[in-house]
C-alpha cells in the first residue's frame, strides 16, 4: 500500500509540523508533498524525509515572501500527481485538502482549520482602505470560491477540536469526528531539579491573529518578566512596543523549549486557538496556563486546576487573570495528568485505526 501525505508549508515549525512528524511515525514510508520547503527552518528529522516540493519552491524569494504567492497556491497544490497512491492524507489548515485524486485513491483530510483568512479573518484583513486592500478583497473572494469547491475533494475528514468541528459544519456543511492532536508527553516532562524562575512564557508564531500584542501591553503594564519564543512577520513591530522586561528568543530547539517550560511560572495563551498544542506541552511539564476562554483552550485547560481563563482580549482582562494567578497554587501533577490524556501514543492508535477504517469503507463503496 502506498501512502502520500500533503502538508501546506515546510518553512516553519509549529503545531502543524509536530502533527506531521507523528504522521510520519505512523506511516514512515510515506511520500511527503508540500508547497514551500525550507530545510533551514525545520528539524533535521523532517529534512531526511522523501519530500516533493511544488513549482512555487523555484520562485525567487519564495522562502521569504511565500505569503505574496497567494494567487498561485490553488494551481500549486493541484499540480501534485497522486495517481500512484492508495491513500492520500492531507494535513491541512488551508491548501493541502485541495489536492486532486482519482477514484483509485482514498483521500482523508486531518483538518487543522478551514482556511482562516477567507472565513474567520476575512474582514480584519481587508479593513484598511486603499487599492491594496481592494485588490486583496478580490483575491480572497476568488480563493474562497476555490476553497469551498476543493472542500468536497476529500472522501473523509477528521478534525482536531470541537472548535474546528463547528467551523467545518458552518463553512463546508461537513460533519467530522475529532481526534485530538498528539502531545509528546514523554519528552515534555517536569524537572524537579530545575528551580522555578520568575518569568512567564509565551510560545507562538509571531503573527497578528496570535494576539501577542495583547500579552506585551499587559506585561508592560505589570512590569513582570515575559519570555516570548517564536518567529514570524510581526516580530519587528512586537519588539518595538515591548518593554525591557520582555525578552524575545526567536526559534529555539526542543531541548531549550523544554527548559523554558520547566522553569517558567505559567504559560500565557492570549489567542483564539484551534487547539493549542503548546498549552498541553506546558501542562505536560507541570505548568499552568493563563488562557483566553475561547477556542481550543476550553478543551485543554481545566479552570482552577490546570490554569485560569480570562474572558476578553483586553489588557484589563488579562491583567486581572495574572493577578488572580498570583493568589492560587496549582498542582504540578494535576497539570501533567491533564496533558497525558492527549498523548502521542493515544493519537497514533486512534488515527491509524480511523484511516484504515475509512479505507475499508472506501474500497467497499468503490466495488459496488
Amino acid at each position: 500500500m502506498k501512502i502520500g501525505i500533503v502538508h501546506d508549508y515546510l518553512n516553519q515549525y509549529g503545531g502543524a509540523e509536530r502533527v506531521l512528524e507523528v504522521l510520519l511515525e505512523i506511516f514512515p514510508q510515506s511520500q511527503v508533498f508540500t508547497l514551500i520547503y525550507d530545510k533551514n527552518k525545520i528539524p533535521q528529522f523532517l529534512t531526511k524525509q522523501n519530500i516533493k516540493k511544488s513549482f512555487l519552491n523555484s520562485f525567487p524569494f519564495s522562502k521569504f515572501y511565500y505569503e505574496y504567492l497567494l494567487p498561485f497556491y490553488p494551481a500549486a497544490v493541484e499540480s501534485f500527481d497522486t495517481r500512484e497512491f492508495d491513500i492520500i492524507i492531507s494535513n491541512s489548515s488551508a491548501w493541502s485538502k485541495g489536492v486532486v485524486t482519482n477514484t483509485k485513491t482514498m483521500h482523508v483530510t486531518y483538518c487543522l482549520n478551514p482556511m482562516r483568512f477567507v472565513w474567520e479573518s476575512f474582514f480584519s484583513l481587508i479593513k484598511k482602505k486603499g487599492i491594496i486592500s481592494k485588490g486583496l478583497k478580490i483575491i480572497l473572494s476568488q480563493i474562497r470560491v476555490w476553497d469551498e469547491v476543493s472542500s468536497k475533494r476529500p472522501d473523509f475528514y477528521i478534525t482536531i477540536s470541537k472548535t474546528v468541528q463547528k467551523r467545518l459544519k458552518k463553512y463546508y456543511g461537513i460533519d467530522s469526528p475529532i481526534i485530538y492532536p498528539p502531545v509528546n508527553t514523554e519528552f515534555f516532562v517536569p524537572d524537579q531539579n530545575k528551580r522555578q524562575e520568575e518569568f512567564f512564557l509565551l510560545v507562538s508564531r509571531l503573527k497578528p491573529y496570535k494576539s501577542i500584542e495583547l500579552a506585551i501591553k499587559t506585561f508592560n503594564r505589570l512590569k513582570k518578566p515575559l519570555v516570548i519564543i517564536g518567529e514570524g512577520s510581526h516580530y519587528n513591530y512586537l519588539k518595538s512596543i515591548a518593554g525591557r522586561n520582555i525578552q524575545f528568543l526567536n526559534y529555539v530547539d526542543d531541548n531549550k523549549l523544554l527548559s523554558y517550560y520547566q522553569r517558567c511560572r505559567a504559560l500565557i495563551f492570549p489567542q483564539i486557538e484551534d487547539f493549542g498544542i503548546v498549552s498541553l506541552e506546558a501542562q505536560s511539564c507541570g505548568k499552568p496556563v493563563i488562557a483566553l476562554k475561547k477556542g481550543g483552550a476550553i478543551e485543554t485547560v481545566i479552570e482552577g486546576k490546570t490554569g485560569l481563563f480570562f474572558e476578553k482580549q483586553s489588557v484589563e482582562s488579562l491583567t486581572d487573570a495574572v493577578k488572580r494567578f498570583e493568589e492560587i497554587s496549582f498542582s504540578q501533577q494535576e497539570c501533567r495528568n491533564n496533558a497525558l490524556k492527549f498523548s502521542k501514543e493515544r493519537f497514533k492508535k486512534e488515527f491509524k485505526e480511523k484511516v484504515f477504517e475509512y479505507y475499508e469503507t472506501y474500497k467497499r463503496e468503490m466495488e459496488l
